[in-house]
């Protein structure tokens, strides 16, 4: 477990970590649904019910091109306690978290829906933050979600939902929460994938240079977020997204870059994702 600060109605802004090992919580996590079966639902194409079946959907590949992204409602996200602030101006830059739980196997979107859900209530009812703190988040599997309340709406219009994710700076980032725990493992290459387009996504439509634009969590705060492996991949992060932006054409399910799945599982891992900052 991380536990971290944040502003959401407490002043600050942002994370500050400390772990907790998986065995000194593992007794309390046997009710936090992550493994909870769902009814499965289409993702949304261009605000509209995409009309492949189920199963197939999550094995879809994420493009910037063709984003397909579940809503709240899809993941039945509860209603945050306060209206969401919406910014009318663009975010600066694209911070990269991790969620610090165990690097699961399991690439369902059965297991996506219940991560998120998971990541919601912690932030809520441990952390007493307003929502889920973060604007997206990408499973193991390379399934992207849709976090903060209004968050689709907010890119889609230009705009930014502001969220609970970086300390003093939320009011001009944007936040991308991507499963597991990345200090010493490999990043999984459905979901290196999926970060990828969705940072082309991003970039396309706020006009940023990914150059400039992508960071990690510790440029900002004193955190090991996003993990050492994934953080020393983000000039790789941001090559992959300047070229795709200069017009290379988006990965196709057949013929996917990024490097192979690793499916191996850490056994002494934090199994809750980040809390915020409380006072």
């Amino acid at each position: 477990m991380l536990i971290a600060h944040s502003g959401d109605g407490a002043g600050g802004e942002g994370w500050h970590c400390t772990p907790v090992t998986r065995r000194a919580i593992i007794g309390g996590v046997a009710g936090a649904g992550l493994l909870e079966m769902l009814s499965m639902a289409a993702p949304l194409r261009d605000g509209a019910m995409a009309e492949e079946p189920a199963e197939n959907a999550a094995r879809t590949l994420f493009t910037a091109d063709d984003p397909r992204i579940y809503t709240r409602a899809q993941w039945r996200a509860r209603a945050p306690r306060r209206p969401t602030k919406v910014r009318r101006r663009p975010p600066d830059h694209i911070i990269v978290h991790h969620t610090a739980t165990a690097n699961s196997e399991d690439r369902s979107l059965a297991h996506a829906l219940a991560l998120s859900r998971l990541i919601q209530n912690f932030h809520m009812d441990k952390n007493g933050w307003d929502d889920t703190g973060q604007q997206l988040t990408i499973s193991r599997g390379g399934i992207v979600m849709e976090g903060r309340h209004h968050s689709l709406k907010a890119i889609r219009a230009g705009g930014l939902a502001v969220g609970a994710q970086v300390l003093h700076h939320n009011s001009h980032t944007i936040g991308i929460e991507n499963e597991g725990t990345y200090m010493s493992r490999a990043v999984p290459g459905s979901l290196w994938r999926s970060l990828v387009e969705v940072c082309v996504w991003l970039c396309r439509e706020y006009d940023l240079e990914p150059s400039k634009a992508i960071v990690g969590h510790r440029d900002y705060n004193n955190t090991s977020c996003p993990g050492d492996r994934l953080y020393a991949r983000l000039p790789e992060l941001r090559r992959a997204v300047a070229t795709r932006l200069e017009g290379s054409p988006s990965p196709s399910p057949d013929h996917p870059t990024g490097p192979e799945d690793d499916l191996t599982g850490d056994t002494d891992l934090p199994l809750f994702p980040p809390l915020g900052d409380l006072p």
